[in-house]
C-alpha cells in the first residue's frame, strides 16, 4: 500500500464573504451546507475526522468512521461537511448535541439520528497520492469518479456543483434555510489549505419582526447595549428567541431614555432569558422588561431550536406593525428542501 502523503492536522481552504456572486467561467458554484466543515482521513483501517480548526471529531460520529472504513479506496483524504438530516432539511441543532462527552450518550444519538458526510473536494486520491496543487476542475473531475465508491453506503453522499450561476440561484431559493449560502471557487486554482484566495461564500440572510421584549445596560455603561427579541407562538405567549446589538452610538442615549420609560414585567410571557452565557460568562445577564410595545426588524441568517442561532442585525423600527403579528410563523416557513440537492 502506497504511503499516505497527508496527515491532520490540516488547515482546509477557507473564503471570503462577497455581497455578490462573482461571475464567469472561471467559477464553480456548490452549495454552503449547513453543518461542521470536516476533512475525512483514511489510511488503511485508521480513519480520522478533522473540524474546521483542526479538533478530531471521530469520537462524536461513530457511524460516520464505520461508513468510511467501509468503502473500497483504503487511502484517500476527502474535504466535506457533516450534516444531520431533519424531513429534508439539516438540524444544527442535533449535531451541536452530539459533542457530549459520554461515549454511550454519543453512540444513541448517533443511533437515533445518523450523520451524512457531503464531500466537495478530494484532497488525496485512492493511492494516497496529494492533489493539494492539482486544479480545482480536475479535482472535480477525479473526485465525480471517486464518488462511484459511495454507491451503497447512504452515509456519504456526492456535493452538487455547476458552472452556471442561474443553477446555483435556483438552488438557494429551493432550499430553504438548510444551506448557508453559496460557495464559488475557481476552476484553475489548487487547493490553498489555510487561504482565502481562491474561494468566496455568499451567505443568505433574511428578515424577522420582533417584539423588543426587554433590553441589557452596556457593560459599565448607563446606555441600551441589546435588545431581546421576542415572538409570539401559538399559544399566545411572547417567547424570547434572540438579541440584537447593533444599534448605533449616537442613537443609544435617547434609545436608552425612551426603553427606561416602558419598563414594565414581565417583558417575556413564555420564555425568558436564561442565566449566564457558557460562552461569555463574564457579561451582565441582568435585564430589563418592557411593555409590548416597540417592533423591530432584524436581519438573520438562521433559526433553529425556537432562536436566532446566532445575533441578528438590525434594520429598522417597524411603528406600522402590532407586535401581535410578530409570530413565529415568518421565521419557520421555508425550512426544508436541501436534501432534494443530493443524488
Amino acid at each position: 500500500m502506497e504511503v499516505l502523503e497527508l496527515k491532520p492536522p490540516l488547515p482546509p481552504m477557507e473564503a471570503l464573504s462577497v455581497d455578490e456572486l462573482p461571475e464567469g467561467p472561471e467559477w464553480q458554484y456548490e452549495p454552503k451546507w449547513d453543518g461542521f466543515r470536516c476533512l475525512v482521513f483514511r489510511d488503511g483501517d485508521e480513519v480520522q475526522l478533522q473540524s474546521k480548526s483542526g479538533q478530531p471529531l471521530a469520537r462524536y460520529f461513530p457511524e460516520v468512521v464505520e461508513a468510511v472504513r467501509a468503502l473500497k479506496p483504503k487511502q484517500f483524504v476527502l474535504d466535506s461537511e457533516l450534516v444531520i438530516p431533519e424531513g429534508q432539511g439539516l438540524s444544527f441543532d442535533k449535531l451541536l448535541l452530539r459533542l457530549h462527552p459520554a461515549e454511550s450518550r454519543v453512540k444513541k444519538l448517533a443511533a437515533a439520528d445518523p450523520a451524512l458526510v457531503i464531500v466537495f473536494d478530494l484532497l488525496a486520491d485512492a493511492k494516497g497520492k496529494s492533489l493539494l496543487r492539482t486544479a480545482l476542475k480536475e479535482r472535480r473531475a477525479a473526485l465525480e469518479d471517486f464518488a462511484k465508491h459511495f454507491e451503497g453506503h447512504d452515509r456519504l453522499r456526492l456535493s452538487p456543483a455547476t458552472t452556471d450561476i442561474k443553477t446555483a440561484r435556483k438552488w438557494l431559493a429551493a432550499a430553504g434555510e438548510s444551506l448557508d449560502g453559496i460557495m464559488a471557487k475557481r476552476l484553475d486554482f489548487d487547493y490553498r489549505s489555510g487561504d482565502r484566495t481562491g474561494m468566496v461564500k455568499h451567505k443568505t440572510y433574511r428578515s424577522a419582526d420582533c417584539v423588543v421584549g426587554g433590553f441589557r445596560y452596556a457593560a459599565k455603561k448607563k446606555v441600551v447595549g441589546s435588545l431581546l427579541l421576542g415572538l409570539f407562538a401559538d399559544d399566545g405567549l411572547l417567547h424570547h428567541v434572540g438579541f440584537c446589538s447593533g444599534i448605533k452610538a449616537a442613537e443609544k442615549a435617547a434609545l436608552t431614555k425612551q426603553l427606561e420609560g416602558l419598563v414594565k414585567p414581565p417583558g417575556f410571557t413564555g420564555k425568558a432569558p436564561g442565566g449566564p452565557s457558557r460562552w461569555a460568562p463574564e457579561r451582565d445577564t441582568e435585564w430589563q422588561p418592557l411593555a409590548h410595545k416597540l417592533v423591530v426588524e432584524v436581519t438573520y441568517d438562521h433559526f433553529s431550536g425556537g432562536r436566532f442561532r446566532h445575533g441578528t442585525g438590525f434594520m429598522r423600527w417597524r411603528p406600522d406593525k402590532a407586535p401581535e403579528q410578530c409570530t413565529y410563523d415568518q421565521v419557520l416557513k421555508n425550512k426544508s428542501g436541501a436534501l432534494k440537492l443530493l443524488k
